[in-house]
C-alpha cells in the first residue's frame, strides 16, 4: 500500500515509518537497518556483536578491506593511484587535515567560498599559510555557485565543497586546474556520476549518503603527499594512516560496518549511475512543485539546485502553522531549514524513496486547496 493513495486524514503516525528528510544524520536504506541490528546482537554467528569484536580480529579486518575497496570501486578509483581511508573526526576534522599535509611552509592555497562548511574550511586553513579566496557568493547569502573564477597557478591546492545542505546549491561543472583539487563531498558522495579522477582529494562525512554518524571517507591520490617540508603529527598525517591500513587508532568499527552495508547496497542496486537516474527524478519532481505552487518559493538559483538539498520558504508566513501541521500529520520528518536560515529543507539523499517525495508533493498541494479555500 502506497501512503500517498491515502487521504491525509487515514495516515496514522503510530503505525507509519516516518518520511525522512533529515539533513544528517539521516535516512538510510532498511536493509542496513535490519543487517546492523542483526550484527549488534550477533555477528556472523560469532556469538559477538558488533560493537564488541576487536578491531584487530579477522572479521574487521575484513570489514576495512572490503569498505575501502567498494569505495574506490563505486567512484571508478581502483588501480589509479588512489588509497581510500575510514577516519575519525567528521569534515570537521579534514578541514584542518587538508592544508597540514598538502599546504607547503610559507605556501598558498585556493578555496571557494559557496556556503558555511566552505568558510569553516577556509578559516582552518589560514592557520597554515595564505588562503585566496577566487570566489564567494556569501553576499548573495550564497544562493548560487559562482563561475568564470581563476585559480592560482601556484597555490598547493584548489579545494571547494561539491553541495551545500543549509543554503541548497550544489556545483553542476567542476573547474579545470593543474594543481591538486580538493573536494568536501560530505553530502552528495556517491549521489552522482562524475568523473572522479579529475579530484586528488575527496572527503566526506558518512552520515549523509554512506552510514551512520562516527566515520569520514577520505579517498587521496597518493601521489600528492609527502611534499609540504611540515613536521606533521601522526595522527594527522594521511601517509601515517595510509601505511597503517587505516587502522593507526582503533577505528570506529559501527560506523565502517553500516557504512560497508550501504555501499553494498548501492553496488547491488547498480552502483552510482543507477542511483543518479532515481535522485533526478525525486528532485525534478520536488522542484516542479515548488516552482509550479503559489505558495512557495525556492532559495537557490534555479541553475544551481541541488538534487540533495531542497530549499523552500512560503511566500506568506502566516501560513506556517498550518504547513506544518499538514507535513507532521503526512508522517514527515526532519523537514525545517537549518537554524541559521529559517524555511525548509527537504534532504533527499539517496536511500530517501521516491513515494517520500509524493507524500509531501501531495501535502503541498493539499496545502494550496486548504489556502486557496
Amino acid at each position: 500500500m502506497h501512503f500517498r493513495n491515502l487521504p491525509l486524514k487515514f495516515l496514522d503516525l503510530h503505525t507509519m515509518k516516518k518520511h525522512n528528510y533529515s539533513a544528517g544524520p539521516c535516512i538510510l536504506p532498511q536493509e542496513v537497518f535490519e543487517k546492523s541490528a542483526a550484527a549488534i546482537l550477533n555477528f556472523n554467528n560469532s556469538g559477538l556483536s558488533i560493537l564488541e569484536i576487536s578491531h584487530r580480529s579477522k572479521d574487521f579486518v575484513a570489514i576495512m578491506e572490503e569498505a575501502r575497496a567498494l569505495a574506490l570501486d563505486l567512484l571508478g578509483l581502483t588501480g589509479k593511484g588512489y588509497q581510500a581511508l575510514f577516519l575519525h573526526g567528521g569534515a570537521s576534522l579534514e578541514f584542518l587535515m587538508v592544508p597540514f599535509n598538502l599546504m607547503k611552509e610559507n605556501g598558498k592555497a585556493a578555496y571557494l567560498d559557496t556556503g558555511t562548511w566552505a568558510n569553516s574550511a577556509i578559516k582552518e586553513a589560514k592557520a597554515f599559510g595564505e588562503t585566496v579566496l577566487v570566489a564567494s557568493s556569501k553576499p548573495e547569502n550564497y544562493n548560487h555557485i559562482p563561475k568564470g573564477f581563476e585559480i592560482p597557478a601556484d597555490a598547493d591546492y584548489f579545494h571547494c565543497t561539491s553541495n551545500n545542505t543549509i543554503f541548497g546549491t550544489q556545483i553542476k561543472s567542476f573547474p579545470e586546474t593543474n594543481i591538486p583539487m580538493v573536494c568536501d563531498m560530505s553530502s552528495d558522495i556517491f549521489s552522482r556520476v562524475l568523473d572522479f579522477s579529475k579530484f586528488d582529494l575527496i572527503y566526506a562525512g558518512a552520515q549523509k549518503n554512506m552510514g551512520p554518524a562516527g566515520t569520514t571517507l577520505v579517498v587521496i591520490k597518493e601521489e600528492i603527499l609527502g611534499k609540504t617540508g611540515r613536521n606533521i603529527p601522526n595522527m594527522l598525517n594521511f601517509q601515517q594512516h595510509i601505511e597503517k591500513e587505516s587502522m593507526y587508532n582503533t577505528p570506529p568499527v559501527f560506523a565502517i560496518y553500516a557504512s560497508l552495508l550501504t555501499l553494498q547496497w548501492l553496488k547491488n542496486l547498480g552502483g552510482i549511475a543507477a542511483i543518479e537516474k532515481i535522485n533526478n527524478e525525486k528532485a525534478a519532481l520536488l522542484y516542479t512543485e515548488i516552482d509550479r505552487n503559489p505558495y512557495f518559493k525556492g532559495t537557490a538559483n534555479t541553475e544551481d539546485r541541488s538534487n540533495m538539498n531542497a530549499t523552500f520558504l512560503l511566500n506568506d508566513e502566516a501560513n506556517a502553522p498550518l504547513f506544518d501541521e499538514m507535513w507532521k500529520a503526512a508522517g514527515i520528518s526532519g523537514l525545517p531549514g537549518h537554524r541559521s536560515v529559517g524555511g525548509y529543507r527537504a534532504s533527499m539523499y539517496n536511500a530517501l524513496p521516491l513515494e517520500s517525495v509524493q507524500v509531501l508533493v501531495d501535502v503541498m498541494q493539499e496545502f494550496e486547496k486548504k489556502v486557496s479555500a
